[in-house]
């Protein structure tokens, strides 16, 4: 098999959800460019629009479903609207999230429940809904957006990091369970990413000096800057593609060098 062959995901179908901007968009993207059939969900049918529009303008002809990926009866029927209309999911990238900071004597249990519920119970739903139909075909490829905190603790971030953390784990032992199936379950946790949610911290301030918390980041990575969603591009067609066969249970870390650096010396 020659290399540009290896890392074609031609006629697969990729479902990612909450693909209709940011880190899920950019890599949805990517998965076009490499050939994939691309479908994506989210929770609104606003958002689906946005991004139905978006993809339509990059030349990208992609399928979007309006599901909460926490609710499960949903999933299941959304998945069965796509093997229906699109065909089988060859790869599942679980990329809905948020996080609430909010220091955690003052996080309530509903509010952390909340960030459980959609940064790791919704990838257990989804993973559970294409892994049987996965298994029928042959194998596949899930690859669940973790994050520095699956490593690391930050003030504020207790329910995020909670969540995170256990989805490292999740992806190792999918891998542990379904790995005889040919399926390869892996991670990817990006650093810290310029999307619009992430804009303001990246604004000038009144002084025209740069804000604290842009300051911190690009004097805590060796890369010096903020990554780009398109970043994030390669190593998931690289997981979403045969290339990565013999690679599962994996976390690989987009961070620019975060984890890897103690930090300038003040």
């Amino acid at each position: 098999m020659g290399v540009s062959e290896m890392f074609s995901l031609k006629d697969k179908v990729a479902l990612v959800t909450g693909a209709s901007y940011g880190i899920g968009y950019g890599i949805a993207s990517a998965f076009a460019a490499a050939g994939a059939k691309i479908v994506f969900c989210d929770i609104k049918q606003e958002f689906v629009d946005k991004g139905l529009a978006s993809y339509k303008a990059d030349g990208i002809d992609a399928k979007g479903y309006v599901c909460d990926v926490t609710n499960e009866e949903m999933v299941q029927d959304m998945v069965k609207k796509i093997e229906a209309e699109v065909g089988v999911i060859d790869i599942l990238v679980n990329n809905a999230g948020i996080i609430k900071r909010i220091p955690m004597c003052d996080m309530t249990a509903d509010e952390f429940r909340q960030v459980i519920d959609v940064d790791l119970n919704a990838p257990f739903i989804m993973a559970k809904a294409v892994i049987p139909s996965m298994i029928e075909k042959g194998g596949g490829k899930i690859i669940n957006i973790c994050s520095m905190m699956s490593e690391l603790g930050r003030e504020t971030v207790s329910a995020y990091a909670a969540a995170k953390g256990g989805l490292k784990m999740l992806t190792r032992n999918i891998c542990s369970e379904y790995g005889q199936y040919n399926i390869q379950c892996n991670g990817i946790g990006p650093g810290y990413i310029a999307t619009p949610q992430t804009a303001p911290l990246r604004e000038k301030q009144a002084d025209g000096s740069r804000h604290p918390f842009d300051q911190f980041i690009c004097g805590r990575t060796p890369a010096g800057r903020w990554l780009n969603p398109d970043e994030l591009g390669g190593p998931a067609v690289f997981l979403a593609s045969s290339a990565s066969d013999a690679v599962n249970g994996h976390i690989l870390y987009v961070d620019g060098g975060i984890l890897a650096y103690i930090g300038k010396q003040p």
